[in-house]
């Protein structure tokens, strides 16, 4: 009884791990997007994480009758990139990110993780 209990611990805790690094450590995603730098910011209460927004080419609308611009909200770990994107708020950057399932607060708010500046210019 004690050998099945132990067997049934075990894959249940091997299952849980499996389905936690899927939801939160799997990089579901990867890309580039391209937009002026409207800010990154470091915030947060406990876990302080850069924050940032890329406005993007383009419309779309919010809600149907409306006009919106495609906004690119991302969360940045590396500090110096942070630093190198909040000194040159406003500038065309070409930002790579990683996408993944679920977001965990030491990481940053969203799912989205610029991990390097493929370019950056002053004007499109």
């Amino acid at each position: 009884m004690r050998k099945i209990f132990f067997i049934v611990a075990a894959l249940l805790l091997t299952g849980a791990g499996i389905i936690i690094y899927w939801k939160y450590f799997y990089v579901f995603g990867q890309g580039v997007k391209s937009g002026h730098l409207n800010y990154v910011v470091l915030k947060g209460d406990l876990f302080k994480t850069y924050e940032g927004k890329l406005i993007q080419e383009g419309f779309r609308p919010r809600t149907a009758g409306t006009m919106g611009s495609y906004e690119f909200e991302f969360s940045v770990v590396n500090k110096s990139i942070a630093e190198k994107l909040m000194a040159n708020s406003g500038k065309w950057f070409d930002l790579q990110y990683k996408e993944y399932h679920n977001v965990v607060p030491w990481r940053g708010n969203t799912a989205y993780i610029v991990d390097s500046i493929i370019s950056m210019r002053d004007d499109r």
